[in-house]
């Protein structure tokens, strides 16, 4: 019998975006920039132990997400929790900047998916897919796009 390990549950996004470091961090850490390309936070503060929360409706559903910041590393890494209210499961999502001269390559690993409801919902394929337009597609978009998009 085969079980499913940590690993094949966690999902991995790369992307390369044509633009340095500082403006994939600045979007990532800034409340402003981050309710245009990301979710509608009413707070956020790239600090250890900063709880910040979002409710996001699909497909009918509210999903309340309760997050609490673990790690930043200044342009470099930043990773926080990732739960949802009156569910079992904690996982953890981390966005990790690697500079590749002007350009900068962003890894995004969600980690600890298995410990979710035995749900579609709360299936891996859901969260790669929304992870990858959410990375691959918005923040692109918003990272490459004209300035003027920034609040």
């Amino acid at each position: 019998m085969t079980t499913k390990t940590d690993v094949t549950e966690t999902v991995v996004i790369e992307r390369s975006f044509n633009v340095p470091v500082a403006r994939v961090w600045e979007a990532l850490t800034n409340v402003d920039d981050m309710r245009v390309w990301y979710f509608d936070l009413k707070e956020f503060k790239p600090e250890v132990g900063f709880e910040f929360e979002f409710t996001v409706e699909h497909e009918g559903a509210r999903y309340h997400h309760l997050c609490k910041i673990t790690e930043v590393i200044p342009q470099k890494k930043i990773a926080y929790t990732w739960r949802y209210a009156g569910k079992e499961g904690d996982s953890l999502v981390t966005f990790e900047l690697f500079p590749n001269g002007a350009k900068t390559r962003l890894r995004l690993t969600h980690k600890g998916l298995e410990t979710f409801p035995k749900l579609p919902a709360y299936a891996r394929a859901k969260f790669e897919a929304g992870w990858t337009e959410i990375i691959g597609s918005s923040l692109k978009q918003f990272v490459e796009g004209p300035q003027k998009q920034r609040s």
